[in-house]
């Protein structure tokens, strides 16, 4: 596998890439005593794939001295590198997640799942990746969609008229007489009538590009990364389609045209296995996955569930709109909170932020402070529209396992209050099951505190 860097995402400083060892392995054809300037061009030539990856590069030192230094965004992914000196495809740089280790992938992969259509990757037009199908994106999310939706559409009959050629012992559809004519001579041959009949059947070029389709997300469940989680619900769907399409002929395509006059079920799926071909093509491409989305979406549908528990609602990326007479292109259009979670005597207003807190919590760092202050005060900014004089707020981070703090904020000229609970997530669903209880009993703590 061709690598050039990998570090994990959220990482405000690498460790030094050494412009020497660079120059050995990747840029051959450099002169290491002027590094530096090779390393400079080298990341001007990567420009575009590092910012797609939201991976910032910058030349620390001087002539043999130099080196590379990266920081990384919340973004996870694969993109390919060329090098500065002869312009050619030197390995891929991989950005990986953080806080979770190897044996909680899996765990990570069955979250990806839950969430559902909501998460899928974005492509970067241009060299194919050297390390090839290894690093490709994960693609099983849109395979069990496709998979859901081909089980429920086989449940219906779905016949097209074709056009069979036979022969026949009796003249029935249209004739081909000139055939007959040359064939009756054969007294075996005398009563065989060559014709063309139309009939219903699911044999249809339509129904062998889907087969063609579900061929492809076979394939890609079955790969041995995936965790037996993931592949089990969906194992029983599989084989029911496998002796389903069996008779059905499979047709290579690169697409399928979406018809108005198809069914609203036929539609999507036809569209999702669109997005399973264009997936196929792309596969080997760049590609990125923002984690600091997935834990958002991971958080509301942790919420949901507790909502659905306690008979509350949640409502998820409610917008706020404010009136301006003339707005300025920096002002803010409206506020968005992740989610708030509502009872009738209980308003909390959450955000999810993708940070490092609470794996630092006995670190004093500037930096970490300053990202504190600007999360407290947006979630504090949130709760102003909550008519009660007890406000009550969640801000959720990633956790190595499940713990809060509260912090409550009292203004002494009236009285009134603003309850913060930092609430550390793992994204781990085993450790998420273990603390819904302990999550549900801190809601309805904050509920009693809020009618008291």
């Amino acid at each position: 596998m061709d690598l050039f860097y990998v570090m994990d995402c959220l990482t405000e400083l690498s460790a030094l890439l050494k412009g020497i060892d660079v120059q050995k392995k990747h840029l051959k054809a450099a002169d290491k005593r002027i590094i530096a300037q090779y390393l400079q061009k080298f990341v001007q030539y990567n420009q575009k794939a590092l910012d797609f990856l939201g991976v910032q590069a910058w030349v620390t030192g001087t002539d043999l001295n130099a080196a590379l230094q990266f920081s990384a965004s919340s973004y996870i992914g694969c993109v390919p590198l060329r090098a500065s000196d002869t312009g050619k495809q030197i390995g891929d740089f991989v950005v990986k997640p953080r806080y979770i280790n190897q044996q909680q992938y899996d765990e990570f992969l069955e979250i990806l799942h839950l969430l559902g259509h909501d998460i899928s990757p974005e492509f970067l037009d241009g060299l194919t990746l050297s390390s090839g199908h290894t690093l490709r994106p994960p693609q099983f999310l849109e395979a069990i969609k496709f998979i859901d939706l081909l089980h429920r559409l086989s449940g219906d009959v779905w016949q097209k008229f074709a056009v069979i050629q036979r022969e026949q012992s009796t003249p029935s559809g249209k004739v081909n007489w000139d055939k007959y004519a040359k064939q009756s001579a054969h007294p075996e041959k005398a009563l065989m009538f060559p014709q063309r009949n139309n009939s219903l059947t699911e044999n249809h070029a339509e129904y062998a590009k889907l087969h063609y389709v579900f061929d492809l997300c076979r394939s890609l469940l079955t790969q041995a990364h995936l965790p037996n989680a993931l592949k089990r619900p969906t194992q029983q769907k599989v084989d029911f389609l496998t002796q389903r399409l069996a008779p059905i002929a499979m047709q290579t395509t690169r697409s399928i045209t979406i018809k108005n006059s198809d069914k609203p079920l036929l539609q999507a799926c036809k569209k999702q296995a669109n997005i399973i071909l264009q997936n196929q093509a792309f596969e080997c491409l760049g590609w990125r996955l923002d984690v600091a989305e997935i834990f958002e979406r991971y958080v509301q549908y942790v919420f949901t569930e507790l909502a659905n528990i306690t008979g509350a609602r949640l409502h998820k990326n409610v917008k706020i709109p404010g009136q301006f007479k003339k707005q300025s292109a920096w002002e803010l259009k409206y506020l968005e909170p992740d989610a708030i979670y509502q009872k009738e005597h209980l308003m909390v207003v959450i955000d999810a932020k993708y940070k490092s807190h609470f794996y630092h919590l006995a670190h004093d760092s500037e930096a970490l402070k300053e990202e504190h202050r600007r999360d407290l005060h947006q979630i504090l900014a949130y709760s102003a529209f909550n008519h009660s004089p007890h406000k009550s707020a969640i801000l959720c981070y990633p956790a190595q396992y499940f713990q809060h703090k509260t912090m409550l904020y009292t203004n002494p000229a009236n009285n009134c209050s603003n309850k913060v609970i930092m609430l550390g997530l793992p994204m781990s669903i085993t450790l998420y099951k273990n603390a819904k209880q302990a999550m549900i009993e801190l809601l309805q703590q904050l509920e009693a505190d809020t009618v008291l």
